[in-house]
């Protein structure tokens, strides 16, 4: 853990997170699931928004309805975690501030997780609830994935899955915090190892290890989409710190998308942690973060 002090509400949380990881090394993976919870602690509740427990395509998650939202459009929530941890009840209250903010509904998955189920379950899961959104009347068009962290990971391997094979394709992806690089090799793990108060590399190689269980590689393009064509991709939002250990994953996302001529805006924050707009409510760089993505959402 770094040396240095954490100047808000969520790296307070990383930093106890730390200190119970260090005195616990052989944590069980049921108990950091457990821990993972505490995710919520860091949003306030967003007022006039409703939740109801569902399924969607036999996948199970939370509507979230924001009062006079637009029913016929639908934000679809990847939460992070390292495809191992977080839940819907973990990214609830940051899914209803950016929900109410975009003025749509939207629906947080609980995709199965690694490494009970390693990739590709968490696409195909993914895409299960899509199916079933079109089947039931809607359009690609209706629908925009929103994933931070490995939530951004499958969303954006989720929509190159469905271009590979020749299908509509969802309006946009808006990614927070992505992380997609899974040979672990991004520059500012080591670089901004004092200013991240979660992420560390041996960490990352964990989740890796749990979600490639199943015998993928590491470079095949959608477990690393830093290695895909993203020709045809729809436009691309991306939001990250400068201070965190995974922004040289957003900056080579970036890259990757541009070169293929994808619209993408990114917008990079100074001295936040990861995945920062969980803090909504309670930051007014979390909540300009969200107002900025709900901007960009109308726009598109």
């Amino acid at each position: 853990m770094s040396a240095n002090q954490p100047t808000d509400l969520l790296g307070e949380i990383y930093a106890q997170w730390t200190v119970e990881f260090q005195a616990n090394p052989e944590m069980s993976l049921q108990l950091m699931r457990w821990v993972f919870e505490d995710w919520q602690r860091a949003t306030a509740e967003p007022e006039e928004v409703s939740y109801r427990s569902t399924s969607i395509g036999g996948v199970p998650g939370l509507e979230v309805l924001p009062a006079g939202a637009d029913a016929s459009r639908i934000l679809l929530f990847l939460h992070g975690g390292g495809f191992a941890l977080g839940s819907s009840a973990s990214h609830r209250k940051m899914a209803g501030h950016v929900a109410k903010a975009c003025g749509a509904n939207g629906f947080v998955l609980d995709f199965r997780l690694a490494p009970e189920h390693p990739y590709p379950a968490q696409l195909d899961d993914t895409t299960a609830v899509i199916d079933a959104l079109l089947e039931s009347g809607r359009s690609a068009s209706d629908i925009v994935l929103v994933g931070d962290s490995a939530g951004a990971s499958i969303a954006v391997a989720t929509v190159l899955r469905m271009r590979d094979a020749g299908r509509e394709l969802p309006r946009a992806v808006i990614t927070v915090s992505p992380w997609v690089d899974m040979e672990n090799s991004g520059v500012t793990i080591e670089t901004n190892d004092d200013t991240d108060f979660l992420i560390a590399r041996e960490g990352l190689q964990g989740n890796i290890d749990r979600y490639l269980s199943g015998g993928a590689s590491p470079t095949d393009p959608l477990v690393n989409p830093l290695y895909a064509d993203f020709t045809g991709f729809p436009p691309l939002y991306i939001d990250a710190s400068e201070s965190e250990s995974l922004f040289h994953d957003a900056q080579r996302l970036a890259e990757v998308a541009r070169a293929a001529g994808v619209d993408v805006t990114f917008h990079a924050a100074s001295g936040m942690q990861h995945v920062y707009p969980l803090q909504a409510g309670n930051l007014p760089a979390a909540d300009e973060s969200i107002a900025a993505i709900a901007d960009w959402y109308r726009a598109h």
